[in-house]
């Protein structure tokens, strides 16, 4: 492992970039946060201004190929996900890309044969929830082969409320994303076919907005999953999974808080945001990607691992649109990547 810590540029500031930042320049070690980089050029500043020596970069791609930076944090929206993150892999910088890896299959695909191209690992993908140590317990009791084989998961996922600008699709390729990665992680098998339906929408959610949203995965070996996705819940932010096994179950999400009981009620608190919940996973999350970067390596999700969630919420938006299964289209692991991993 490189002596020298990782020098870290964030691109994009919003609330999870800015996150992001106050992580790596107080929680992580072996990494120094040296430049921000955001559209809105004030915030960036405001950021960069809360730490020392911390540059502010105008353009992300000016950052991305800044010889003083040694790897790239990209936390902007999805669509600019494609063109960063190839400019990270062209200049060889170790990439830690916020989900979606990008906005669909194909696109996903190119940077994944990009990877492929330069000859090493690069890119992880943020699916965090499987450095939360309550999924790492539940992956490692199903790995372990006591409960004998997983047959079906069961997730629900729910946020306090979305803005308006939180559409349809994005329920889909936003947050159902999280789920699809678990499923496959958790099953060790890709999604063969994805269904996702829609009830009478609640009152909650802007015009034209289906939400919630149920999924159901058809999983290759025979597992089946369902997700329940509802992002104006008005209740908090819940994350819940139960994978059933052939002898017995395991349930994680019942809760993080005390449980109280008085004056005939009972109960704990529901947290409003991901931060609560997942604050931990994310500090594992990065701390892994900085040790991994160092070594040269990449810890966690990779680049295909983000191609394949991709493709599969691709087919997740179509079938949302048209009622019906839509099969899950995807390269050869083999031909793209040539046995090897990336």
């Amino acid at each position: 492992m490189s002596a020298a810590p990782l020098r870290v540029g964030v691109v994009g500031v919003g609330v999870m970039g800015a996150d992001h930042a106050v992580r790596l320049a107080h929680r992580v070690a072996g990494a120094d946060l040296v430049a921000v980089s955001d559209p809105d050029t004030a915030r960036a500043a405001e950021l960069a201004a809360r730490f020392d020596g911390v540059r502010v970069v105008g353009e992300p791609l000016d950052l991305i190929a800044d010889d003083g930076v040694d790897a790239v944090l990209v936390a902007s929206p999805g669509s600019a996900h494609e063109e960063q993150v190839l400019a990270c892999v062209e200049h060889g910088k170790p990439t830690l890309c916020e989900k979606p890896l990008t906005m669909d299959g194909e696109s996903s695909l190119r940077v994944v044969e990009a990877e492929r191209k330069a000859g090493r690992p690069l890119v992880q993908v943020g699916f965090m929830r499987r450095f939360d140590p309550e999924y790492a317990e539940m992956k490692r009791l199903i790995d372990s082969g006591d409960l004998g084989r997983i047959l079906l998961v069961h997730n629900v996922h729910r946020n306090l409320r979305a803005g308006a600008s939180f559409r349809s699709e994005m329920i889909v390729r936003d947050s159902l994303v999280h789920e699809v990665d678990v499923c496959r992680w958790l099953f060790g098998a890709e999604i063969e076919t994805i269904t996702v339906l829609a009830p009478r929408p609640t009152g909650h959610a802007a015009d034209g907005v289906l939400d919630p949203q149920v999924a159901i995965f058809h999983m290759a070996g025979g597992g089946m999953a369902t997700t329940e996705v509802f992002v104006n819940s008005q209740v908090g932010y819940e994350v819940r999974c139960e994978a059933v096994a052939e002898r017995g179950n395991v349930t994680i999400g019942l809760g993080q808080s005390v449980f109280v009981r008085r004056a005939g009620q009972y109960g704990g608190r529901i947290p409003d945001d991901w931060r609560d919940r997942f604050g931990r996973a994310y500090d594992l999350e990065v701390q892994a990607w900085v040790d991994a970067a160092r070594r040269g390596e990449v810890a966690g999700p990779t680049a295909w691992d983000g191609y394949a969630a991709t493709a599969a919420c691709t087919a997740g938006m179509e079938s949302l649109a048209t009622g019906r299964p839509v099969p899950v289209t995807m390269a050869d692991r083999a031909d793209v990547l040539g046995g090897g991993q990336a």
